[in-house]
């Protein structure tokens, strides 16, 4: 005799493990993209300094002057465009979600799909837009326990000597390389941080920087760590629109639609204020 025993589904559902974005530490969105897809922004030279001529008996470009030759001041432009029209749509059947006891709610489902999805997707393309513009990209090496701190520390020097503000500066790490650091005997870092600090993802202090972590598929393959100033790269998202339809025309259930417009880019005259150590193919 054969007896189909009852098998009981629980409405649980087991989510993946995804980490929030941190991009609002390590970007700006000072330029605003409001009825433009477009944007130039003007880049000023300065003018040099000279000796003031107290007695005024020096001859300039033929004309009298104290305080020096008189300059001109170039006002040329950065075109800023985006490139990142992304999207997405699902539709769940009325049926399907009332026999799978509510597990593909609509509202649920759209907020699994931002996290676990579109989040990772920006995240990914800012932190390679921010790679290959950093301004200062010294050679390849080999990160281990002992020499962490030393190219820690050379990446910060490199920010002081572009006199980048020394307020706000974020080193970022992978897991991996945080563990080097936590083996290395002369890291020290600050723990005592607020708790605004903490829920952006910030978990110390070292050096004046805020460490955060970020997991390895986010990241270039040869990443090692990277230093930034948030000034130096702007990280717009023109649109974010997701929609729910209920019943919509051809469908018993709800559709829904997501759009993302973004992009990132990395200042020209600011660009020294990232700082990315990439490591050997060894180490991978």
């Amino acid at each position: 005799m054969s007896v189909d025993l009852v098998a009981k589904f629980s409405p649980y559902v087991d989510e993946q493990f995804k980490a929030e974005s941190k991009l609002n530490l390590l970007t700006n969105d000072d330029i605003d993209w409001t009825g433009a897809h477009t944007v130039r922004v003007y880049k000023v030279t300065t003018s040099a300094m000279h000796d003031y001529d107290r007695d005024g008996s020096t001859l300039t470009d033929g004309k009298w002057s104290r305080y020096g030759p008189v300059a001109g001041l170039d006002a040329t432009t950065e075109e800023l465009t985006l490139k990142k029209d992304r999207s997405f749509t699902f539709a769940i059947d009325k049926m399907d979600e009332d026999e799978t006891g509510d597990v593909l709610n609509a509202a649920v489902a759209l907020a699994r799909q931002i996290k676990e999805v579109v989040i990772p997707e920006v995240d990914t393309y800012t932190y390679g837009v921010m790679c290959a513009g950093a301004g200062t990209k010294p050679a390849a090496m080999v990160l281990t326990s002992d020499n962490i701190y030393d190219s820690i520390l050379a990446g910060n020097s490199a920010l002081d000597d572009a006199e980048v503000s020394e307020t706000n500066r974020v080193l970022m790490v992978t897991p991996a390389v945080y563990k080097l650091m936590k083996r290395n005997p002369d890291i020290t870092m600050e723990t005592d941080i607020g708790q605004e600090q903490r829920q952006l993802g910030v978990i110390g202090m070292l050096d004046g920087c805020s460490v955060i972590k970020v997991p390895a598929n986010r990241v270039p393959e040869d990443f090692g760590f990277m230093i930034a100033h948030p000034s130096a790269t702007v990280a717009p998202v023109k649109l974010e629109e997701y929609k729910i339809h209920i019943d919509p025309p051809g469908l018993s259930g709800n559709l829904v639609e997501g759009r993302v417009c973004y992009d990132a880019f990395v200042l020209d005259n600011k660009k020294n204020g990232i700082y990315y150590q990439s490591i050997e193919p060894a180490e991978k």
